[in-house]
């Protein structure tokens, strides 16, 4: 028999959750024939057979979740069983062996417990001690159901409903975040009396945030605290924070300092609906250099959204409204932007974060 594995599905994406068989065992199947959709932590993704071949097997139910480089289908053939075979992009095959993914082969007797770098990770992420585990595959090996339902004990312990898809990948990423970045914020107002009445007030916020990276070009960059380095950024990915049901989505405007409004707001328009549909490619939702979080066409103010790594910067948009300012030496009523801007304190200087704000600001308050 041979294995078809669950492919390499883009950047920081390694795992995702079954969401829908297409085939089951005993089918013929040909070459990019739709087997299965995942959704993983961005999309729902599609994914097609390698090559023909009848199914022996399919790993995985609905709602389960696999990792990238376990098995997702068998196929009836004459190769090795120990043979694992996925296509990743470009249709590039690759030849693992299934007992110790990615190990030295000096270490794969030596590893206690047993386990693949992929079960470990997850081992990390569900906080499990793999060393209280018994492993029900092969040897003994420690399988990903193995960690699951150590962690599904424990949470029926607790009580409550395990998060999955979207909410579950904020929860990790939001973690991550609070233990790495060390975030400071700080607050103003673009006074937008100048804008009369067609305000668009996003598209502006992009252009603005464009103009403020020229400005201050560190404030578009990644930053890597293990190194520590720094990468600049030729380019303004702005990555555009979306409420939806299933969670937070955040899509990527793609190199917003070179494009005029129309072209922006069409591209939103673009993503908005992709998000909705949820039919967004993964690509998509990749690869952001700094975020908006326009969280006032909600509610609120103020706040102090959090930078995600390893971008180094997010700004916060609150709820425009009517307020009395002081203008020409009296008082008047002019619409109010309140702005927040958090930025990682390990990579970026106060007075680096003060300047782009003011340009931010600025930017905003042209006509």
């Amino acid at each position: 028999m041979k294995y078809f594995k669950l492919p390499d599905l883009g950047e920081g994406l390694q795992e995702a959750e079954i969401v829908e068989w297409h085939v089951k065992a005993g089918d013929m199947v040909k070459a990019d024939q739709l087997l299965v959709s995942v959704e993983t932590a961005k999309a729902i993704v599609d994914i097609p057979a390698p090559y023909d071949g009848v199914v022996s097997k399919c790993f995985g139910g609905e709602g389960d979740i696999l990792h990238v480089g376990e098995p997702l289908m068998g196929y009836e053939g004459d190769e090795d069983g120990g043979t694992v075979v996925g296509r990743l992009e470009g249709g590039q095959s690759v030849h693992e062996d299934a007992f110790f993914v990615g190990a030295a082969p000096s270490t794969r007797e030596h590893m206690a417990p047993r386990a693949t770098p992929a079960v470990r990770q997850l081992a990390r992420k569900l906080d499990v001690d793999l060393t209280t585990l018994t492993g029900s595959g092969p040897h003994g090996r420690i399988s990903a159901a193995d960690v699951e339902a150590a962690a599904q004990g424990a949470l029926d312990r607790f009580g409550g409903e395990r998060l999955r898809g979207v909410r579950r990948s904020m929860a990790i990423n939001m973690a991550r975040s609070h233990a790495e970045v060390v975030p400071v914020t700080i607050y103003g107002d673009a006074n937008l009396h100048r804008w009369g009445e067609a305000r668009d007030p996003l598209i502006r916020l992009a252009k603005a945030i464009a103009a403020a990276c020229e400005a201050e070009p560190l404030m578009n960059a990644w930053f890597d605290g293990k190194g520590p380095s720094i990468r600049h950024h030729d380019k303004i990915d702005l990555g555009i924070a979306v409420d939806t049901p299933d969670g937070l989505f955040v899509p990527v405007l793609r190199d917003v300092g070179k494009r005029d409004a129309q072209n922006l707001k069409e591209g939103m328009s673009r993503l908005r609906a992709d998000v909705k549909a949820r039919s967004i490619p993964p690509q998509e939702m990749m690869g952001a250099t700094i975020t908006l979080s326009n969280f006032g066409t909600l509610f609120g103010r103020y706040a102090n959204p959090i930078v995600v790594p390893p971008q180094v910067a997010i700004i916060g948009a609150g709820g425009i409204r009517d307020e009395v300012v002081a203008w020409q030496g009296k008082p008047a009523v002019h619409p109010v932007l309140p702005l927040s801007l958090t930025f990682d304190h390990r990579a970026v200087t106060g007075g680096e974060a003060a300047r782009f704000f003011k340009v931010l600001v600025e930017a905003l308050e042209q006509a």
